[in-house]
């Protein structure tokens, strides 16, 4: 099994989430986070005065799922993400050793 995790431009979170249902995708964990990469952040004026933003606001999406169903996952989550410009995010893979489904005590891929 295999965590997908995608750092998204906020916007594009409906366009993800209907892509990844659409190829089979159950369910997902989305958090507003804040960062930056090569962007940089950027300047806003308040009431005047400029200040820098070094923060912007993004979303992770987190999914756990089967080995195979990794470079499908991947692909729709870039083609539906992507604007072109800078700060489209990125996404990362992480192996799982284990899943728990508390409810029932199920494991493994059957928790998911």
């Amino acid at each position: 099994m295999k965590l997908v995790m995608a750092v998204i431009k906020p916007f594009k979170l409906d366009e993800v989430r209907s892509a990844l249902m659409t190829i089979g995708v159950h369910g997902l964990t989305v958090t507003e986070v804040k960062g930056f990469g090569r962007q940089k952040g950027h300047t806003e004026i308040y009431r005047g005065a400029e200040y820098q933003v070094s923060f912007l606001p993004k979303l992770k999406i987190e999914v756990v799922l089967p080995d195979e169903a990794v470079e499908e996952v991947i692909h729709a989550i870039q083609s539906t993400a992507k604007t072109g410009q800078i700060g489209d995010g990125k996404i990362f893979v992480y192996p799982v050793d284990q899943v728990v489904r508390i409810r029932t005590g199920e494991t493994g891929l059957d928790a998911l």
